[in-house]
Parts: structure tokens; sequence; C-alpha cells
């Protein structure tokens, strides 16, 4: 089937916006009496960039990833990804915004087991009612090394090779941004650097990208490590390496200063 036309569409070739992802004064309550789980989060997430989103358990990392890829309307404040703001948009535009212009990346691989790895790649463009150019999906393939295992299904491939599999699966589309939400969990320590090697190439090649995790040595192959505590933004480093982060995360843990 021919693709339908774009609901929304990218920013205009000649001028993009400078940032793929902006949280303003962002805000999400749960349940009655309210429980806040984000207060007033302001972020900006420039093009290229690399950010590891940190922070002690229940501090609102995964809230904020859900609330900043669509997944979750905020109580208040605004999202916008690629110039669109995110609050003016219907459910089903929100939908065809996270379907054209937003990838995901979770710990759990999500693979057919019976279709190969091409045909992973190719299944959110079927499913989405699209024909997928053999090219692009042999192109996010080699994007993430796996060209040479295009006809491979997941039993053939080791757990990190399936996760570039997944990885390939969020490209294909060419999205704004790409989400990952603990991306390596699953993944023993080779693996895990094998596939944050990969995220770091795609940043390195333009790919904006935000990942949640718990992990200083993953915090490390990212520009830029933001650190939440009860739901505000506590502190971010430039540059992290794996034993500052470490230290960082253990002095929130105690209710210290992050820096």
């Amino acid at each position: 089937m021919p693709k339908t036309s774009r609901a929304v569409p990218r920013p205009a070739p000649g001028a993009p916006s400078a940032h793929a992802v902006r949280l303003d004064a962002l805000t999400k309550e749960f349940g009655r009496p309210a429980v806040t789980a984000l207060d007033r989060v302001s972020l900006r997430f420039s093009r290229g960039s690399f950010t590891a989103v940190m922070g002690p358990s229940g501090s609102g990392k995964s809230t904020l990833l859900q609330c900043a890829a669509g997944l979750d309307r905020p109580t208040s404040g605004t999202v916008t990804i690629g110039g669109t703001d995110l609050s003016r948009l219907s459910e089903r535009r929100r939908t065809l915004l996270r379907r054209d212009c937003v990838g995901f990346v979770f710990q759990s691989y999500n693979l057919l087991p019976a279709l190969t790895a091409e045909q992973n790649v190719a299944l959110p463009l079927r499913l989405a009612g699209r024909r997928p150019p053999r090219g692009a999906v042999r192109e996010a393939l080699a994007r993430v090394g796996l060209a040479d295992r295009a006809r491979h299904r997941p039993g053939e491939l080791s757990g990190g090779q399936q996760q570039r599999v997944a990885l390939a699966r969020a490209l294909v589309t060419r999205p704004e941004v790409l989400f990952g939400d603990e991306p390596t969990g699953a993944l023993d320590s080779v693996a895990g650097r094998e596939v944050l090697g990969r995220l770091r190439s795609l940043a390195d090649g333009g790919q904006t990208i935000v990942m949640v995790t718990h992990d200083p040595v993953a915090a490390s192959f990212a520009d830029r490590a933001v650190f939440l505590v009860d739901g505000r933004v506590a502190g971010e480093l430039t540059d992290p390496d794996a034993e500052t982060v470490a230290g960082t995360l253990a002095r929130l843990s105690k209710g210290g200063v992050p820096c």
C-alpha cells in the first residue's frame, strides 16, 4: 500500500530546530491524592546528542521517557519533538508522529522468532500499511553492523545481535530521536558494550539518542548524563565517565549534592 500523507511533517530541511526534543516545565501527576512523578522538568536535547537519563529508583526516569516520547501525556508543560508541540496534537496525530519521527529500543528485544532479521526490521512498516523499501531495511541493518545477518532468525543470533536487530527496526524510519529504556539491561557486559558502541556511532553520525539507564558504564558512552531525584533535575555531567557517574548516583541516593 502507498504511504498516506504525513499528518505531522518533519521540520523543513532549510530551517531545522536546534533541538530534537524540548521539555518545558513538564509535570506529571498520578492518582488522587496526586503523587508527583515529574515536577516542572525543563530539558533540551540537541540534534545529534547522546544523553543518559539517570537517578535513584522512583526518581521519574521512566515517566520522563514516556512523556518525552509521546507515549503518555503530561499533566502540564510541553514536549516538542522536531519543532512539533505534542500538546497541540490529537491522539491520532500523536500516534502518527511516534510512528514516523520516534524510534524505541527497550530492554526486551521483542523480535518474532519465526521471522528473519530483515523481516523483523520491516515489520513496523508493514503493520502501518506501508511497503518497506528493501534498500531501507538493508541499510538499517548495515548501520548496526548486521548486513550479513539479514536472513538469520533470532534463534541464530546472539543476545547482542538480537538487540542490534531491534535497534535497526527502530532506525528504519530514520526517526527524529531514538529513545532507549535500559537497552543493555538484559545483556552481558561484552554484548552490552557492543550495543553501546553502536549507539555511540549513531550519535556521532547525527542521530539524537535519549537513553534511560541505571548503569554508569552505559552512561559513559553518552555526551551528557542528566540526573533526576524526586521528579526534578538534580544536576548533569558533560562527557561523563563511569567512576564519576557512580559517585554522583551514590551521593544522590544518600540525599547529597549531585556534583
